[in-house]
């Protein structure tokens, strides 16, 4: 598929257990090193010899057990352009000479200060203080069409340099800061510590972030100027940091975008002019104005000054996307089968920053009798599920925080299948709600739903129509969509279906959920997350017959507890098939560990089941499972494999599950 113009193209596809097949799935990666795959990624042999070029082989060592082959290796030009053969022995000689200072930056950087380098061009040794350029052209020169040339590069580390002294003086007074106003712990430079130059920058970094977080963004903190004492082996460390005046939030001008009224911006921004300045308002406030549809980047930039009550001014500089956007998603499941999905968006349809997405999906949809496809032949058109959606969201009505939703739906679907059973639902209907924005973590939202259908399982056909009044709340503070290490998300929602509104059986649906997030260190490196939701259904005269199968309970798979079949613990019938609920209980725990910067693992257990009675644990089987995510980071979010196991298997539950998808399970 090709777009231009307006519009945008993207293909892809998410399935969360079995095998999975992406469709259309661009990546841009980094150039690959020490790895060939059929010759795809390139190669460490140096071009063939030839009368035009002068191709060369690199080699690195190290006196002593210093590891810094990769900084050097890093740092040289010489190195990284092995592939690209100089014309003539000049040239290389003049490509290997200018990397001798880049090369020993690297080496002081990394603490050797007493550092020498030196390279061997086929018999004839540079260094810095003899001057060997036209033997080494000579030698060089001889190897023309016949070989590469041979290149060895020598480092000499000498000893690793320490840290003798460190301090942070308050560039206004001359004098160190107190332990109330900087923590040692900012610094975490300590005496004895290796000399190392990115440790220093790192430490000035968080020197200033520390300020900046506590309200002074007009800090100052110049990288410092080390003595290094060559005979001692040893550095003094000092750092001049000027905090700056106490500072607020001041005016906050908003430019752009071009496509829509900048009003519909600032109903996004929660930021009151006087309250302390800090980094995270910005970053919580460029999220918030970017999960416009409509808005393509933010920017936002800081005042060099304070104003005369002494805030800083803020200025947001925000962009358009593409207004259209269409897609497709395909998938294979060894679950579930097949699905596929088409989709329409426009993100500015009214120019007002108007969001319209029209979707269609459909899937293979499992057989809620016991049987299964086992061939072609076996195939129905009844064995096709389609769902068709329709939503609609107008921001900020008049400028306000209050945002306008209108979703509708249409589908024929079973859920469940194999051992346990399922139901079919058929339904259409259709929900207009309005949204109420208190900042960018808590909302309130409140509508009418209204919807037709009818639902079969084991306890039979139920033909419905229900009126609703559906009414939530949703806070979410954490700092990552995706792949959250700090912060809480709950929700809760109560949707009434009065018979005086016109609906065929009178209920009240509750349900609430939460999850928290922990991280152990500064780096995010361990986080402890936990989740626990909660559902029940009263008010029916009736019983559990009444309510129609798609509206009850049910527990199972990877939102809820792994280890089972999506939607599967559930009270059962006499013969072994689900019912649904009338309340549910789930809960989960994991930590998440990074072994490196791209892979993790998260040990998790699972606990919860769906039961027959309004109130959770009460007529039903609670079921549990363990097991153990693979997690590979992205720069969108973690790719995930889940393998769980049941702790309480019944007949028919598999001994082992295994889920994909894209983000964590919670």
């Amino acid at each position: 598929m090709r777009c231009g113009g307006p519009w945008t193209c993207r293909t892809g596809a998410l399935v969360l257990s079995g095998l999975v097949i992406l469709a259309g799935l661009c990546v841009q990666a980094g150039p690959a090193s020490a790895f060939s795959f059929f010759g795809l990624f390139g190669s460490d042999d140096p071009p063939k010899p030839s009368p035009t070029t002068l191709p060369y082989r690199v080699a690195f060592t190290v006196v002593g057990n210093a590891d810094v082959t990769s900084a050097l290796q890093d740092s040289s030009e010489f190195y990284k352009l092995r592939q690209d053969a100089p014309t003539d022995a000049d040239a290389l000689l003049q490509r290997l000479k200018a990397d001798f200072a880049p090369m020993l930056d690297a080496l002081w950087g990394a603490g050797y200060y007493n550092a020498k380098l030196s390279a061997t061009v086929g018999s004839v040794t540079l260094d810095l203080s003899q001057n060997q350029d036209e033997a080494a052209v000579k030698v060089a020169a001889t190897f023309r069409n016949r070989e590469a040339v041979p290149v060895t590069i020598t480092a000499d580390p000498g000893p690793l340099f320490t840290i003798r002294t460190v301090a942070v003086i308050d560039a206004s007074t001359r004098q160190p800061f107190s332990p109330e106003i900087l923590p040692p712990r900012i610094v975490k430079l300590r005496v004895g510590d290796p000399a190392r130059a990115a440790d220093i920058r790192a430490a000035d970094a968080r020197l200033i972030d520390h300020f900046r977080d506590h309200a002074h963004p007009l800090v100052k903190s110049p990288l410092p100027s080390p003595t290094v004492d060559h005979a001692a082996t040893t550095m003094d460390v000092t750092f001049m940091v000027d905090p700056g005046p106490v500072a607020g939030i001041g005016e906050v001008s908003v430019k752009g975008p071009d496509t829509f009224d900048p009003s519909i911006v600032r109903s996004f921004i929660y930021l009151d002019p006087g309250q302390p300045y800090s980094p995270k308002a910005l970053a919580d406030t460029r999220k918030s104005i970017g999960s416009i549809p409509a808005v393509g980047s933010v920017r936002i930039r800081e005042g060099d000054r304070l104003d005369r009550n002494g805030n800083l001014p803020l200025f947001v500089d925000v962009t358009h996307r593409a207004s259209n956007l269409i897609g497709f998603t395909a998938g294979f499941s060894t679950v579930d089968g097949p699905t596929a999905s088409t989709y329409y968006e426009n993100r500015n349809l009214f120019g007002g920053a108007e969001r319209l997405r029209v979707q269609a999906d459909a899937f293979l949809a499992p057989r809620i009798d016991g049987s299964t496809i086992k061939s072609f032949k076996d195939f129905k058109l009844a064995d096709i599920g389609e769902r068709f959606t329709i939503g609609f969201v107008k921001p900020a009505l008049n400028g306000s925080r209050v945002d306008l939703l209108l979703d509708g739906i249409a589908e024929r679907n079973r859920v469940g299948g194999g051992r346990f059973g399922g139901y079919e639902d058929r339904l259409a209907g259709g929900t207009a709600a309005l949204r109420y924005r208190f900042d960018d973590t808590l909302s309130a939202q409140a509508g009418i739903k209204y919807e037709r259908g009818e639902a079969t399982d084991i306890l039979g056909r139920t033909d419905y129509q229900l009126v609703g009044v559906p009414v939530s709340v949703k806070f979410d503070n954490t700092d990552k969509p995706l792949d959250p290490s700090r912060g809480i998300r709950a929700s809760a929602t109560v949707t009434p279906y009065p018979t005086p509104f016109g609906s065929s059986t009178g209920f009240t649906k509750a349900t609430a959920a939460g999850s928290a997030y922990y991280a152990l260190d500064d780096d995010s490196n361990y986080i402890l997350a936990g989740r626990v939701g909660f559902g029940s259904i009263f008010g029916a005269t009736g019983g559990l017959a009444d309510i129609p199968a798609n509206y009850r309970f049910y527990v199972g798979g990877v939102s809820t507890v792994r280890g089972y079949r999506y939607q599967t613990v559930s009270p059962l019938a006499a013969n072994g098939f689900t019912t649904g609920g009338l309340s549910e209980f789930d809960g989960s725990v994991e930590a998440r560990i990074k072994i490196t910067d791209t892979i993790g693992i998260a040990p998790f257990f699972d606990i919860g089941g769906a039961y027959r009675g309004s109130v959770p644990f009460t007529g039903g089987g609670t079921r549990s499972a363990a097991g153990l995510g693979l997690m590979y980071y992205t720069p969108i979010g973690p790719i995930r494999v889940d393998v769980a196991t049941p702790l309480t298997p019944r007949p028919g539950d598999r001994p082992v599950v295994l889920y994909v998808s894209i983000g964590q399970s919670f």
